[in-house]
């Protein structure tokens, strides 16, 4: 029997009204119907649309369900800190002070909540090193470039099935006119540098054919696993700030942490914007 539940809409990784990435958040998902969700995240058509659940492990402190249009991921960024900014302002309170603990298809993420920002901790690579040669000259004909333009490539899948390709610099990729028609089930990214002294370190782009999105505005998963990358590899320092959306006329930033023992952390503003309710 459809009821009114909460629901939220926020901007994640900007602090500028409306530039960032939105996520559609039920903040019920109880008896909500697995079809029930996933039509619910075409009607959306935002990058992801996702259902707070009750925790199923104990020290969860809730447990979240992610759609894309296409279908339904074991884990992603922006809906990660989206969902844990609107459990917060609808009255959600933590287990252990300053750290949520959220439950998702992928395992456990901790998010961190303080000084005006969200980050979480990147998840575990359940897939990485160099993507085949074959791939890499599939992705550049796609992209419209040359293969030696191409500086390196990992698969950097936390779940979703991420792979990048790193670019010279931010304006080749920000001057990508990609056809995804010739990788329709591609899961990926794009990075290239800015000049030393820029406000942002690199320009990221995420394609997303496989799960019906051309392009995220800004995606924290993959940010994430390409800030594992980065920083381990030592082709990024400990700290950097990455822009995204740009080429959609968003103005998100992301800001990547590793710490000492190798935790990657992804942060950024999170803002609820609309609040009511829906029937589902």
């Amino acid at each position: 029997m459809p009821r009114s539940r909460a629901f939220m809409q926020v901007d994640v990784f900007s602090t500028t009204p409306c530039l960032g990435n939105p996520v559609a958040v039920v903040l019920d998902g109880t008896d909500v119907t697995d079809q029930e969700m996933q039509r619910l995240a075409r009607w959306t058509n935002l990058s992801e649309t996702t259902f707070i659940l009750p925790p199923t492990a104990p020290e969860a402190d809730y447990r979240l369900r992610i759609f894309a249009p296409g279908g339904e991921l074991p884990f992603a960024g922006h809906p990660t800190l989206g969902s844990a900014r609107a459990w917060l302002d609808n009255g959600g309170t933590p287990q252990r002070a300053g750290r949520i603990v959220q439950e998702c298809a992928a395992g456990l993420v901790s998010v961190r909540h303080g000084e005006g920002i969200l980050s979480f901790a990147a998840p575990p690579l359940v897939r990485d090193g160099p993507l085949g040669e074959q791939s890499v000259g599939q992705i550049a004909a796609a992209f419209g470039i040359n293969r030696d333009r191409v500086l390196a490539h990992q698969w950097v899948d936390n779940g979703p099935g991420w792979a990048v390709v790193q670019l010279p610099t931010a304006e080749e990729v920000l001057a990508l006119e990609p056809d995804l028609s010739l990788i329709p089930t591609a899961m990926l990214g794009a990075i290239g540098a800015y000049p030393d002294g820029s406000g942002h370190a690199f320009e990221m782009r995420t394609f997303a054919p496989r799960v019906g999105v051309a392009e995220d505005p800004a995606c924290g998963s993959m940010n994430a696993s390409v800030g594992q990358w980065l920083t381990a590899t030592g082709a990024a320092p400990s700290t950097y700030r990455v822009s995204q959306g740009t080429r959609m006329g968003r103005a998100a930033t992301i800001e990547i942490t590793a710490d000492t023992d190798g935790t990657v952390w992804v942060g950024g503003a999170a803002t609820a914007y609309i609040r009511g309710t829906i029937t589902l």
